[in-house]
């Protein structure tokens, strides 16, 4: 059995940081990654459609952690500790430089997420921290003060381990035998399937809505894309992850309503609409958008109110443009199911929060034992916001981990 002092279980972003950050903290330190799959990094190679989402230009510890459904009121002592500006920081001493993009967004420079995952292997190569891929995880046990890890291609034992596996049920199983508790998992970032007349022939046409889901506490905001097989963009994927375990409850069947014209009420677009046609009365209704919608958006909202292409705003009657102003303001949708948001697979669920030191991510119930990223039941919404999780996890675990016991 191979001896090393300090092994993380998980080869993706919170366990590469981790152990980049405790071999740059202890140099004399021995430290193993074992990593399930025959690759390394595989969800930062996907993220942000392959230009990685390092992070999301918020720098208040407060704000920050309004963007965490499940893990929010924990973070906060950690982000103090760790949080964006150091996250950008470390990128850069290490020659990696990053941007902001307009909706606070982060991206490496480059615009390549191969950039991230080259500058975690060049370290981790640098520091002399040992990489084994193809090494499955069967059993986590505590033998007096080491652990003992029992992998498909051989045993490893460690004084210290964080585990960094993100979303494993199998990884869970072995941490309930050692007495952790496990919030169930259900999907958290995904998008609605919606078919509608309405949006059938719309795929590609993004806007900036109000969403609420009827029926339940949930509504939001932001740029909503109408896809093939559905709604999407943030606006949508807010609220997938806030009504991660309601939605799933509802078996992900429900119905929506979006306003087209946020922070606009359906009597004053009523009013507005009845200005037009006095304004414009030989104008062909649908010809012309209105309140800066897309034009194909528009028509289809016009026709779904009963009135006809050739129309006029004089030949429209009281019922009309009442339709029109609901399809605007509170365009009722029946969702029937989700889809996965491209290939970025989140899920709520974890490690019980409560049984957690948040100041070094250790186990309250094993010494030694630490976690980070969202093997916890911590998740956010889409922009970024795992990531800061992963690194700030990954960051003050190693801070610990790399002080004397």
């Amino acid at each position: 059995m191979t001896n090393h002092n300090i092994i993380i279980i998980g080869g993706g972003a919170a366990g590469f940081f981790a152990a980049i950050n405790a071999a740059e903290m202890d140099p004399e330190a021995k430290i193993l990654i074992l990593e399930r799959g025959k690759e390394v990094l595989t969800k930062v190679r996907i993220s942000g459609g392959g230009r990685c989402n390092v992070t999301h230009a918020e720098f208040n510890p407060g704000d920050l952690t309004k963007n965490y459904p499940r893990g929010g009121k924990e973070l906060r002592g950690p982000f103090h500790s760790f949080m964006t500006g150091d996250t950008i920081a470390w990128f850069e001493v290490r020659g990696i430089e990053l941007k902001i993009e307009e909706d606070g967004r982060i991206f490496p420079v480059s615009d390549s997420s191969e950039t991230i995952i080259n500058c975690f292997l060049n370290e981790a190569n640098r520091l002399g921290v040992q990489i084994l891929k193809n090494h499955s995880v069967q059993h986590i046990e505590k033998i007096n003060e080491h652990f003992k890890i029992s992998t498909n291609n051989g045993d490893f034992s460690a004084e210290k381990t964080l585990v960094a596996t993100g979303s494993n049920p199998k990884i869970w199983s072995l941490l309930e035998n050692l007495g952790h508790s496990i919030e169930n998992a259900v999907p958290s970032l995904f998008t609605f399937n919606i078919k509608d007349e309405r949006i059938k022939d719309l795929p590609g046409i993004s806007t900036f809505a109000s969403v609420k889901i009827i029926g339940m506490n949930l509504e939001d905001e932001g740029p909503l894309l109408i896809t093939h097989w559905g709604m999407s963009g943030p606006a949508v994927l807010k609220l997938s992850a806030w009504g991660a375990r309601e939605l799933n409850a509802a078996d992900y069947k429900f119905q929506i309503s979006v306003n087209w014209l946020p922070n606009q009420t359906f009597e004053g677009i009523l009013k507005q609409l009845k200005d037009l046609k006095l304004a414009h009365g030989k104008q062909q209704t649908s010809k012309y958008a209105q309140f800066e919608l897309p034009k194909r958006l528009w028509q289809s909202l016009v026709k779904a109110s009963v009135i006809e292409e050739t129309a006029i705003w004089a030949d429209l009657n009281k019922d009309q443009l009442k339709n029109l102003s609901l399809q605007l303001t509170e365009a009722v949708f029946k969702v029937t199911g989700k889809s996965t948001f491209k290939e970025e697979f989140v899920t709520a669920g974890g490690i019980n929060l409560k049984e957690i030191n948040f100041k070094t991510f250790e186990s309250k119930l094993h010494k030694n034992l630490f976690f980070a990223g969202e093997v916890l039941n911590i998740d956010a919404i889409t922009g970024g916001f795992n990531f800061q999780n992963a690194w700030t996890s990954g960051y003050l675990a190693a801070k610990a981990m790399s002080s004397s016991s």
